[in-house]
């Protein structure tokens, strides 16, 4: 039996032939000791094979299918290439211990290779991560090191893509920061109530609300200087004259010690940051709302937008919660309820962040089971057509919230409710119809960009107005007209060509004339003589 070992690291793929394969147990001191010293680990193990990665892209692509179990093409053709097939030697091959892994592999080579995962095979392959720079010549270790940590920064940067449009992270965090606003937002205002109620201990009564109680305590300061010029703005925190009255007559009746105006300024400058976490509270729940109609508009259209991100803040993900099924979306957030119960055998919840669903509340005693169960069933189709729809609609989150209402009134009075069929035949309707209103916007919101251009040309024809503010246009040239023009142009430039040519053949007349004159009497002249 000849035994190999498959090494997978960031520059490519190496295969050693274990010589010593009488090896002793891997837990023996000798085992380690050998793994250790590079001249005897050696003598155990030597590289057969190496094939190194042709590109960084290239590296990641077979990074991420060894991750996930799967073998690519150029791990099979190296395996296929380098390794002995033949049934009759008996060929053995260690890997890490990954059974998805080992189970393509075996897959892929076939009945000819023993593909084995053992505790031997680990201990052998952490020998060769450690003296992996040493059998391959050429290689350093500082190599080594960068290639890691290139593929390190690209196989995270590729796991952690996702789609912007459809960013249920972004909805998970703000869920977990809205409750937390909640719980430090009420944990501030009761310290602002014991602080300043030993200056003013009856506007607790007065102004019961938290936030009032906050702005109103920026406004009041000192209460022996609380005048009736100060109302209107008070008016404007409280929101109501008679309250305003009261806080007024409570002031110049308070039982309260006096303070100092240093212990005013902190008490105003804490109040007012409590005032600031509320405003960015309210900004927050705006944000989440944008978010939920954007990644699960018919989750939270059924059950609302808060309950909606905290069912998928528990589940992890959007994904997560459409492969639940709806017996496990009906208890998400009972779990320590539900084990409890089945430990003691006693009654298993019936909801779990349903609970805080309007539904919940206006059902009676003896229906919240029955209401919950039907929620969650309509909770979890919502999730899966919010994850696997092409296009984004809230009408069958509308409808299937139609549905629940009849249920509740189903259960009250008795009075039957609408067939599911019906309802999604009229709700696959209305969605057909929002989508032709919005091709239909598209289309004509093209066919004005398109117009625009044409309207600027028309407007460059356009002549200044008269003073009778009458606009005249320019007479448009036609086709016809602008051939007669180039025509006449034409004429005219052969015209004035041939009249240069015939004066041209004038003055050589002349010239010759003249010159034929000159000749004549020059041979009267000798002649004569």
């Amino acid at each position: 039996m000849v035994l190999y070992l498959l090494s997978e690291s960031a520059l490519g793929y190496a295969l050693f032939e274990v010589s010593k394969n009488d090896v002793i147990a891997a837990q023996e001191e000798s085992m380690q000791t050998a793994i250790t010293e590079y001249s005897r680990f050696a003598r155990m193990v030597k590289l057969s094979a190496f094939a190194p990665f042709l590109t960084a892209q290239h590296a990641l692509e077979n990074a991420s299918m060894i991750s996930e179990g799967a073998v690519s093409d150029f791990l099979k053709n190296f395996m296929e290439t380098n390794l002995p097939l033949s049934k009759k030697k008996n060929t053995q091959l260690g890997i890490h211990r990954d059974p998805k892994l080992k189970s393509a592999l075996a897959d892929a080579l076939g009945s000819a290779v023993t593909v084995t995962s053992d505790e031997q095979s680990d201990e052998l392959l952490r020998g060769v991560r450690m003296h992996l720079s040493r059998f391959i010549s050429g290689l350093k270790a500082t190599d080594t090191v960068k290639a890691q940590l290139g593929l390190a920064h690209s196989y995270s940067r590729s796991k952690v893509k996702f789609n912007v449009h459809k960013a249920d992270n972004m909805i998970i965090q703000s869920i977990a920061l809205l409750d937390q606003l909640d719980k430090d937002i009420n944990t501030f205002a009761m310290r602002v109530r014991e602080w300043y109620s030993w200056h003013f201990p009856e506007l607790v009564k007065v102004v019961p609300d938290n936030i009032q109680y906050a702005r109103a305590v920026g406004i009041v300061r000192d209460k022996s200087k609380l005048t009736e010029e100060s109302l209107p703005e008070l008016n404007k925190v409280l929101m109501n004259e008679d309250q305003t009255r009261d806080v007024l007559d409570a002031a110049r009746l308070s039982m309260g010690t006096d303070i100092s105006e240093v212990d005013l300024v902190n008490i105003d400058l804490f109040a007012s940051r409590v005032v600031q976490l509320a405003e960015y509270r309210a900004s927050l729940h705006n944000y989440l709302r944008s978010k939920m109609s954007v990644v699960a508009p018919n989750l939270a259209a059924l059950i609302g937008e808060q309950v909606g991100a905290r069912l998928i803040s528990h589940a992890g993900s959007l994904t997560s919660l459409a492969k639940y099924p709806a017996s496990t979306v009906q208890i998400l957030g009972a779990e320590k309820a539900l084990f409890r119960a089945l430990k003691t055998k006693g009654k298993t919840p019936k909801y779990g962040l349903l609970y805080h669903s309007t539904y919940i509340g206006k059902a009676k005693l003896k229906n919240k089971g029955r209401i919950s169960r039907y929620l969650a069933n309509k909770c979890s189709i919502a999730s899966r057509m919010d994850c696997f729809a092409e296009v984004t609609t809230d009408v069958f989150g509308r409808k299937l919230r139609e549905q629940v209402e009849e249920r509740l009134r189903f259960y009250e009075s008795g009075k039957a409710p609408r067939k599911n069929i019906d309802v999604m035949h009229e709700a696959v309707q209305e969605a057909q119809a929002e989508k032709d209103d919005m091709d239909e916007t598209e289309m004509k919101l093209e066919s004005k960009e398109e117009s625009e251009p044409e309207k600027v040309e028309e407007d460059s024809d356009v002549e200044m107005k008269t003073p009778d503010d009458k606009p005249k246009k320019k007479k448009k040239k036609d086709k016809s007209s602008s051939k007669k023009e180039k025509e006449t142009s034409s004429s005219k430039k052969e015209k004035s060509s041939s009249k240069k040519d015939r004066s041209s053949k004038k003055e050589k007349k002349r010239k010759r004339e003249s010159s034929g004159d000159k000749d004549g009497k020059k041979k009267k002249k000798k002649a004569d003589s």
